[in-house]
């Protein structure tokens, strides 16, 4: 399966065409040091650029997926609601990451998920047969458990990539699980299709295209991070 890895502001470097899934992890404007570019903007600067983004990627993708910062939900909420009043036939659906190992706050109740967008064209196939997991009648050995497990929910329990994990790139400030990307995909990319990633970031849905035998694009803003992806799968930088 051919993938490609482009250097370049995801805003600029979209090409012409349809993949069948996107997934967008974009920086989180909150202070984190990248290499090359600044994670700080003025809110109002960055809410809309994030609107500018996903107005993109729907016209380019069958659905999309967007992990954000939860600071931001109330804002991207009522950016999606202008989306759909704009698009009658692309439908939102919320889902959330949730994880046990936290941000920890003595003042206030901590922050422990992180919102998952996926925006989809009502036509758009899903594939939840490719993402069943074991019910718990099936763990707990009731012979009413359907054989084949169950579609699991909208919340996705996959813990944050820390630095003990063996997922994590150590030359990257954020990286996503990859169980929570595969699961993504899964569900909305049919075998052998194609896939979009426009913050490349280290790679990470690279790394589960490749398992899963989808074609994959990255486009990354950073040069140092193409250089990273490019060196650990043999591609060339475009």
């Amino acid at each position: 399966m051919k993938h490609t890895l482009i250097h370049g502001d995801c805003l600029n470097s979209l090409r012409v065409g349809m993949y069948d899934t996107i997934f967008a992890d974009p920086p989180d404007n909150i202070g984190l040091k990248y290499d090359s570019y600044k994670d700080k903007a003025p809110e109002g600067d960055y809410i809309d650029w994030l609107y500018r983004c996903i107005s993109l990627f729907v016209i380019h993708a069958r659905s999309v997926w967007v992990s954000y910062n939860s600071r931001w939900s109330f804002a991207v909420g009522w950016k999606v609601y202008e989306l759909l009043r704009e698009y009658p036939l692309l439908e939102a659906k919320h889902c959330v990451q949730t994880f046990t190992f936290g941000q920890h706050n003595h003042r206030d109740l901590g922050n422990n998920h992180r919102p998952l967008l996926r925006l989809r064209w009502k036509n758009a196939p899903l594939f939840p047969d490719s993402v069943r997991v074991a019910s718990w009648r099936m763990l707990n050995g009731d012979k009413r458990a359907n054989p084949i497990g169950r579609v699991p929910g909208d919340v996705f329990d996959f813990p944050r990539v820390t630095g003990n994990s063996k997922q994590r790139r150590a030359w990257h400030p954020t990286q996503l699980n990859e169980g929570l990307v595969e699961r993504c995909l899964k569900l909305t990319t049919p075998p052998g299709g194609t896939v979009l990633d426009p913050f490349g970031g280290t790679g990470t849905t690279l790394r589960v295209c490749e398992r899963l035998g989808f074609g994959c694009t990255l486009i990354e803003l950073d040069r140092k991070y193409c250089d990273k992806i490019a060196e650990e799968h043999s591609l060339a930088v475009q």
